[in-house]
């Protein structure tokens, strides 16, 4: 059995329902109590108007006190059409004086000067009773003791009748209670779900921010905002991926086609030197379309994006540098370039790839050697403090209104002539440079000819 999913809505009805409901119970209860405690009031305050009643009525004569009650009275006094009323009289020097039941004492927490309620069961009756101590009248020395109870009949009546009218409006209250903490919770999260039906409803091709934010609650705009971000990141990278998809597609088409050309050339061809210069015409599209695929390989490793646990090392920036330029060398000797390497031997070292900072440094010395004059210098220069490295030409440079194009994919300078290049040379040095958060410029020599490629690289902590 699939567990069930946790809901923000069920956890908001729970977190405000069963507090409301304790706190309206509570409320239900304790005006049940006081409601009772209040009939209760009422009717001891009768039982002591009684009791009140009969003191009034004893009499002093002859050193004695005494108290007569016509029939009619006591029987007056007596009638309830509800409950069964009991009184005692009593006198501490004679005794029982006028009773018709013998009502239990009050237990000895109640015994005060003050009028005492207390219950007690009377006849295997529950009854409220109220015990009293006064002086005897004047000339008698005497306490005169007076008790008068009465069933709990009407006391239970008017508790149960509360409660019938009571607990009707509770449930009312409860219910409405609930009805608008549904309301409230399902209008507050409506804003969630319209997000959440506009997210499942995305388009790949389309993706468009979320709107309306500012009228968002302020409990989940951040959130929104977040998926705002993450959707034009997203957004971003795909128009990122469908260009460079594009340009690689177009890079690719031209030397596959050419390649195509040339091998349908070299198979008609009957003529032995026509058919070898159509093979070495396939020979340099191959040449061309292997060093479009790695330059392509080696952009998609290098940046920022991919790749998120790329690994780092402690790196000697001046071996890898010598190991580039003897690499290169035979490129530079072909095109007649004085390519040579200044800065230390070893020691200058900083945390990076090894592998994507020998296609940096590549990258640049191809650069300079492919568009430099026959006859020209490239230098790698090196520097230990602050770390960075330079790669120099003197070759016809770089316009300033292109330094910064230059960095662009598949953008190729326009004074650039040179046959082979495909833009993507100083793209790849750069996003290498950014991954090793390095800061890659690009500056004329001197009297506006020939190129400096510089790489300032941070200091290893």
């Amino acid at each position: 059995m699939n567990k069930p999913q946790p809901s923000l809505r069920r956890q908001l009805l729970l977190h405000l329902a069963i507090p409301i409901l304790v706190v309206l119970t509570l409320g239900a209860v304790g005006g049940m109590f006081i409601a009772r405690h209040i009939g209760y009031q009422v009717h001891d305050q009768w039982l002591l108007d009684s009791a009140m009643t009969l003191a009034a009525q004893i009499k002093s004569e002859d050193g004695r006190v005494r108290l007569a009650l016509p029939p009619e009275a006591v029987q007056m006094f007596q009638w309830d059409r509800v409950d069964r009323i009991y009184w005692q009289t009593s006198s501490s020097r004679q005794g029982n004086l006028l009773s018709n039941a013998v009502i239990p004492p009050a237990p000895a927490a109640k015994a005060t000067e003050q009028p005492a309620f207390y219950d007690a069961v009377l006849d295997g009756r529950l009854i409220r009773v109220v015990s009293m101590d006064m002086p005897a009248p004047s000339g008698v020395n005497d306490t005169i003791h007076i008790q008068v109870a009465e069933t709990m009949n009407k006391r239970e009546q008017v508790a149960g009748k509360i409660f019938s009218q009571w607990a009707p409006l509770q449930i009312a209250v409860m219910v409405m209670g609930g009805v608008f903490i549904w309301l409230a919770v399902t209008r507050s999260l409506s804003k969630v779900d319209s997000v959440a039906a506009r997210l499942g409803s995305y388009e790949t091709a389309n993706l468009a921010p979320v709107a309306d934010t500012e009228n968002m609650p302020a409990e989940i705009k951040p959130l929104i905002n977040a998926i705002n971000l993450l959707i034009a990141k997203l957004s971003d990278e795909q128009e990122s991926q469908k260009r460079f998809i594009s340009n690689a597609a177009h890079q690719l088409r031209t030397p596959l086609a050419t390649l195509q050309v040339q091998t349908q050339r070299a198979l008609r061809e009957r003529d032995v030197s026509k058919r070898d210069q159509a093979l070495d015409d396939v020979h340099r599209a191959v040449t061309r379309l292997h060093r479009v695929a790695h330059q392509l390989l080696t952009l998609m490793r290098s940046e920022h994006q991919a790749e998120k646990h790329l690994n780092l090392d402690n790196v000697d920036l001046a071996d890898l540098a010598r190991e580039e330029v003897e690499r290169w060398a035979d490129n530079a000797l072909d095109k007649q370039i004085d390519l040579g390497y200044e800065g230390p031997e070893h020691g200058v070292v900083i945390f990076g790839n090894a592998h994507l900072l020998r296609e940096l440094m590549g990258n640049l010395i191809d650069n300079a050697i492919r568009y430099n004059r026959p006859g020209g210098v490239v230098t790698l220069a090196l520097h230990a403090d602050p770390v960075h490295l330079s790669v120099e030409d003197d070759g016809p440079g770089i316009p300033a209104h292109e330094r910064s194009l230059v960095l662009e994919r598949f953008y190729r300078g326009s004074s650039s002539d040179v046959a082979g290049g495909c833009g993507l040379g100083l793209p790849i040095a750069f996003e290498i440079a950014a991954r090793h958060q390095a800061q890659l410029r690009i500056a004329s020599q001197a009297a506006e000819r020939g190129t400096r490629v510089e790489v300032l690289f941070s200091p290893v902590k």
